[in-house]
């Protein structure tokens, strides 16, 4: 017999100062007492933007409610497996007050990751909420660059940058390791006094993955490997996805985020062929975690990104301006 899944549409509401909304279940549902993010079941008839306003105003009293698709998840429960429409809500009307005899919380992502009362599946969304928007790729090429990178790197910081990937393969093909790594060395010293997050490419060393915070496959990488790169904790792990295949093995791998594309045309990769937004929103439905759109991304390409349930955007050239 076919398993029965219960979607469930489910609002991420977060306030300026990036405290995130919490709402404890009332005592007449299953799990009572425990918390999570406010949503509820989609009726048959609707969309997902549409059940999360219906259940938003009916559970906390929001209106206006608009939202963007983020992450699709499925979660099994014991007696029930649940498939959590996981939505950002960006904009709404009115304060939000508990309509169900529930309790509300305004909570930081930190604290309430170390809660031991929250639902099951309530930790993957808070733990990806720490994922920065815009994901940064180096191009150096040459030891002979580092010197004007690093000067676009004070200038991406500034600009809000918070997530880089080391990746420089031509570089390391055309000199030796060492000063590949000496730069890269150099670079993460200005990110950890900077607390931005440095990933670095699998093109590199698996040595320097766990000096970094955390490391990059390539695709290939990635269908080459069984299991989650061994990592210490705390690190993240990544995966270049460009079809379904390559992101079903992104998540067997347990990755944190994958990058899918290219979504428009880009001059690093001039023969592949952009798959285009509505393809990119297709796939990323079923990736079961955040998904960057890369290709062709800058600052004006973030908010079309973000309704076709991107995390964000990654890129090398456009993405500091």
């Amino acid at each position: 017999m076919p398993e029965s899944i219960t979607d469930v549409a489910v609002g991420v509401i977060c306030r300026p100062d990036g405290q995130v909304l919490l709402g404890s279940r009332p005592e007449d549902k299953p799990w009572a007492g425990w918390w999570e993010l406010p949503g509820g079941k989609i009726e048959p008839g609707e969309s997902v933007l549409q059940a999360l306003a219906r259940e938003l105003q009916e559970e906390i009293g929001l209106k206006d409610v608009q939202a963007v698709p983020w992450v699709t998840y499925v979660h099994k429960y014991p007696k029930t497996t649940v498939r959590l429409h996981f939505c950002k809500v960006t904009q709404w009307s009115g304060d939000p007050i508990a309509q169900e005899n529930q309790q509300l919380q305004w909570v930081t992502v930190k604290d309430a990751l170390e809660r031991e009362d929250l639902l099951p599946a309530t930790y993957p969304p808070l733990r990806w909420l720490l994922i920065p928007e815009r994901y940064w790729i180096t191009n150096i090429g040459s030891p002979e660059g580092l010197t004007q990178f690093m000067q676009k790197l004070d200038q991406a910081i500034r600009s809000g940058v918070r997530l880089i990937q080391w990746r420089e393969p031509q570089w390391q093909a055309d000199h030796d390791v060492q000063s590949v790594h000496a730069g890269f060395i150099e670079v993460l010293q200005v990110c950890r006094q900077h607390g931005v997050k440095l990933m670095v490419n699998s093109v590199h060393p698996e040595s320097w993955w766990s000096l970094a915070d955390g490391v990059h496959l390539r695709s290939n990488d990635a269908m080459n490997l069984t299991t989650r790169p061994v990592l210490p904790e705390g690190h993240w792990v990544g995966v270049s996805t460009h079809n379904p295949e390559q992101l079903r093995q992104a998540r067997l791998l347990q990755a944190d985020f994958t990058v899918l594309g290219p979504v428009l045309a880009t001059p690093s990769h001039p023969d592949a062929s952009p798959i285009g937004w509505e393809q990119f929103r297709q796939w990323a439905s079923e990736a079961g975690m955040p998904v960057f759109a890369l290709g062709g991304q800058s600052g004006k390409t973030l908010g079309m990104a973000l309704s076709c349930g991107a995390h964000g955007i990654a890129g090398i050239r456009q993405l500091v301006d």
